[in-house]
């Protein structure tokens, strides 16, 4: 074994001394919270896969497919979106291809209304147990402080008339502890679901954006002609 291995042995022993000290302090809730922390990481780690696999975020195929398509360039278009795993340009190439076949448009907009709903609902999967995980971890942590600090005054009680203030304050900082790991737990599971709903609500906005596009013209294209259309009205107008 190499010296860096050597060298890495020992804090990895250390480490793992550390979290089954505190789970002998912390006692059954200290293990829970553990639980819920290897249970919340899991759920982050999956749904950054997800979320890096299906291109979240990354809009530029299904504004060019809408580009292209605007230009009377569906085949372009098609090739564009079906490039992306991004859930907007699916939804676009859906719709390319529907109206390639000569579908009614109504069926069109329901078929891919379905189809987006279907992906933020799998997207949105499991993010539900990690907001649950960040709202009951601090409550976890407080529960424990309270059997703790119940302990700690029993502790105290059967000391009698010798009384001991460290017997007080090391229940106090041992009870507190639970707080303090509830609160590790807590927090970065309320970060992370609040970034994931974040890009959710983000995604959504494309959809709504984005898709109906494909249905309508580009109207910015008539508008300089238009106004040249009324100034060039306004100029005959004025001559009269």
């Amino acid at each position: 074994m190499d010296q860096a291995g050597l060298s890495d042995a020992p804090e990895a022993v250390g480490l793992l001394g550390q979290m089954l000290g505190l789970l002998e302090t912390g006692g059954p809730v200290v293990g829970i919270l553990f639980a819920l922390s290897v249970v919340a990481m899991a759920i982050v780690i999956a749904k950054l896969w997800q979320f890096a696999a299906l291109s979240v975020g990354k809009r530029r195929a299904a504004e060019q497919g809408i580009a292209l398509l605007r230009r009377g360039q569906p085949m372009e278009a098609l090739l564009t979106v079906e490039r992306s795993t991004n859930p907007t340009a699916q939804a676009l190439a859906l719709v390319i291809r529907g109206q390639r076949r000569g579908i009614d448009e109504a069926r069109i907009r329901e078929e891919v209304q379905c189809f987006c709903q279907d992906q933020l609902s799998n997207l949105r999967s499991w993010l539900k147990p990690l907001e649950v995980i960040g709202a009951l971890a601090p409550l976890l942590g407080l529960l424990g402080t309270v059997l703790g600090m119940i302990e700690a005054f029993r502790q105290l009680e059967l000391a009698g008339s010798q009384v001991d203030p460290s017997i007080l304050s090391g229940g106090i900082w041992e009870a507190l502890l639970t707080t303090a790991v509830g609160l590790a737990v807590a927090i970065p599971a309320v970060v992370a679901s609040t970034w994931f709903e974040q890009r959710l609500e983000r995604l959504s906005g494309e959809m709504e954006t984005l898709i109906p596009r494909a249905f309508t013209e580009d109207l910015s294209d008539h508008m300089p002609q238009e106004r040249d259309h009324g100034s060039a009205v306004a100029s005959v107008a004025g001559h009269d």
